[in-house]
């Protein structure tokens, strides 16, 4: 059932009747879910923010194949697997699971019933994005919070700016971010500059 950390289940039947358990026993859970990738300062922060609400976060993270279909063929930067390690790692991460793109973007909400489900206002799948959160997955959770960006610039941002600049002093920004984030989880990740 787990593997990496023991935080990343495959099946997310498995974590349901996890969830299932873990409710039983009085915990609250808090689901987000997303991307993750080219994990930066702000993905922690709001991981941080949404442990905050409750007693157990499980984290739903988009396989590549849903990646792709969201936010186009140029993405994601950073496979999957190696997303779903930096989630596990971050320390109020408590279960993390792949969403498939066969799932729709509401699966893990209605299979879970989150106590709380978080969503980042700078999401934009549809037109009108809380609104149709709420209208669509109100049913299946007690609380919908939606949080503001936790950095200044978003991932999108960060790899336009890349391209349409090809500055490698921007590239070197974000691997100091990344390190930084990295460091304070006593995880060693170093990107060679020379």
């Amino acid at each position: 059932m787990a593997d990496m950390t023991g935080a990343y289940f495959v099946n997310p039947g498995d974590l349901e009747a996890l969830a299932a358990e873990l409710r039983s026993q009085g915990r609250k859970l808090v689901l987000t879910q997303g991307v993750f990738d080219l994990v930066h300062i702000g993905h922690s922060k709001y991981l941080q923010k949404a442990k905050e609400l409750g007693d157990v976060l499980i984290v739903g993270v988009d396989s590549d194949a849903m990646t792709k279909k969201r936010k186009g063929n140029h993405r994601p930067i950073v496979p999957e697997k190696e997303r779903v390690s930096m989630i596990c790692s971050l320390r109020w991460v408590d279960f993390v699971t792949i969403r498939d793109e066969v799932d729709d973007l509401g699966s893990l909400v209605r299979k879970l019933t989150p106590d709380v489900f978080v969503i980042s206002s700078s999401t934009k799948d549809t037109e009108n994005f809380e609104q149709a959160i709420r209208q669509e997955h109100g049913a299946y959770c007690k609380q919908i919070v939606c949080l503001e960006p936790q950095a200044q610039t978003s991932t999108t941002a960060r790899i336009r700016d890349i391209v349409e600049s090809g500055s490698i002093d921007k590239m070197l920004d974000l691997s100091q971010d990344l390190e930084n984030v990295f460091s304070k989880h006593n995880i060693s990740f170093k990107i060679n500059k020379n």
